[in-house]
């Protein structure tokens, strides 16, 4: 499969992890964590019902990850989320080594990748691949349903 198919698929799927989100009232967001073309896991926003403002999909993803593979690290793994990631979640994704990450839609208000800052060309340890507006226009619509909808 070429790395575009390969993208879009992934983010469906984190697409089908923000569904959950908004089954529960969070924030839509979907994150998948992706070893060499394998789902690792698949996590979404939590924040509210686990009274936890560092319950994004991403860091979930993030932690649920180490906890498989009993390691900080995430070398040579990919994540895909719905929304561009906030700088809490931007510092997990460097401090844990993710090789790649992919995001859907931009984010205005909070995004540290591409949007309000620029995360990414800070001089760190670690440089992340990044590739972001995969399946944009889908993954923003979501959100924007559940936000008017809190109008």
């Amino acid at each position: 499969m070429d790395q575009v198919k390969n993208d879009e698929y992934f983010m469906r799927l984190a697409m089908v992890e923000a569904e959950k989100s908004l089954n529960k009232d969070e924030v839509p967001i979907g994150a998948v964590m992706v070893y060499k073309d394998e789902v690792l896991c698949s996590t979404h926003n939590e924040t509210i019902s686990r009274n936890d403002p560092t319950a994004h999909a991403e860091i979930l993803a993030v932690k649920e990850a180490c906890k498989k593979i009993k390691n900080y690290r995430l070398n040579d793994f990919d994540l895909y989320v719905t929304l561009e990631p906030c700088p809490m979640c931007m510092g997990a994704i460097v401090h844990s080594r993710i090789r790649r990450l992919v995001f859907g839609a931009h984010d205005s208000k909070w995004g540290a990748v591409e949007s309000i800052m620029s995360f990414p060309s800070y001089k760190m340890n670690h440089h992340v691949e990044i590739k972001g507006g995969v399946l944009a226009d889908e993954c923003g619509r979501i959100l924007k349903c559940f936000f008017k909808s809190k109008r």
